[in-house]
């Protein structure tokens, strides 16, 4: 009897074994994955400051650098002269009608006082006809004399609009000319130094959001009736050699297209030769890499 109640935890040790291997069991396996965003350089020069480092955070729209503008900024001042310039030439209306309208304000004096004189009978009408039209003249002179002016000033105005819009794209350049971040993440790598001469288009460094990431997985047909859009399933990822870590994981697209299995991946029936793409999305607490493998229970 004694024996026999020796050997009971060596017959339950099997069981316990399998019990843990089931619980190892997955449904489908992938590669973590991230949106990965290259920044590129958005004008030509030296970079003269780039402060970042792979693994850094950046937030969306930091400053972390800029291409030396120097050029540009004489350029825009060239113009800036030189619209002003061009608009120290536009004639001041108000002064130089001023002689004009004093003319005028002593013709209707005149006027008036012709009105008042004919009036009392000492005056005629002939005298009262000349002011008015002493009055006209001065009027009508003015008059020309600002439409004169005022195309004058239109027309300066005018030459300096081509130089306004060369600012405009200088303004434009120089925005340009500062490296800033666009996408909230970490760089994953930095293709460019300080000092080095780049030009529009060539890439300066990889970043990507990395506090939440993607997971790829592929399942089987038999398995798409048991997966929807928004389900919460467990990934498990290697933490040591005979332990997984676990983290929740919510299904945010799933393939409307099969495809061949991937040679890199496995499902739960490898006799399955078509299979559907699947994206689980896992938080991160900074243990997760692009390119690790993690497996899904459903």
């Amino acid at each position: 009897m004694k024996r026999l109640v020796q050997s009971l935890p060596l017959l339950l040790l099997p069981a316990l074994i399998s019990c843990n291997k089931s619980e190892d069991k997955y449904d489908a396996s992938g590669t973590f994955e991230a949106v990965e965003t290259i920044i590129s350089a958005q004008a030509s020069g030296t970079i003269k400051e780039l402060n970042l480092e792979e693994g850094q955070t950046l937030q969306k729209g930091q400053t972390v650098g800029y291409i030396d503008s120097l050029q540009l900024y004489l350029k825009k001042q060239q113009l800036l002269a030189q619209v002003k310039a061009t608009l120290s030439g536009k004639p001041n209306i108000t002064a130089q009608t001023a002689a004009l309208q004093e003319q005028l304000r002593q013709a209707q004096r005149e006027q008036k006082r012709t009105s008042n004189l004919l009036r009392a009978d000492a005056a005629t009408q002939k005298q009262l006809d000349d002011a008015n039209t002493q009055v006209d003249v001065v009027k009508k002179q003015i008059s020309a004399l600002q439409s004169s002016l005022g195309i004058t000033s239109s027309s300066l105005t005018d030459q300096t609009k081509p130089l306004s819009v060369q600012i405009q794209q200088i303004n434009d350049q120089l925005h340009k000319s500062k490296i800033v971040n666009e996408v909230s993440g970490t760089v994953l790598t930095k293709y460019a130094e300080v000092n080095e001469v780049t030009d529009i288009g060539k890439p300066i460094y990889k970043i990507a959001e990395l506090n939440t990431i993607i997971l790829r997985a592929y399942i089987t047909g038999s398995q798409i009736p048991h997966i929807k859009v928004g389900q919460q399933v467990k990934v498990l990822v290697d933490q040591t050699k005979d332990t997984y870590k676990t983290y929740n994981g919510t299904i945010e697209w799933v393939s409307n297209k099969a495809e061949f299995t991937p040679k890199t991946i496995q499902t739960k029936d490898e006799r399955a030769n078509l299979v559907y793409a699947i994206k689980i999305r896992v938080k991160n607490d900074g243990f997760l890499k692009i390119g690790m493998y993690g497996d899904v229970k459903l």
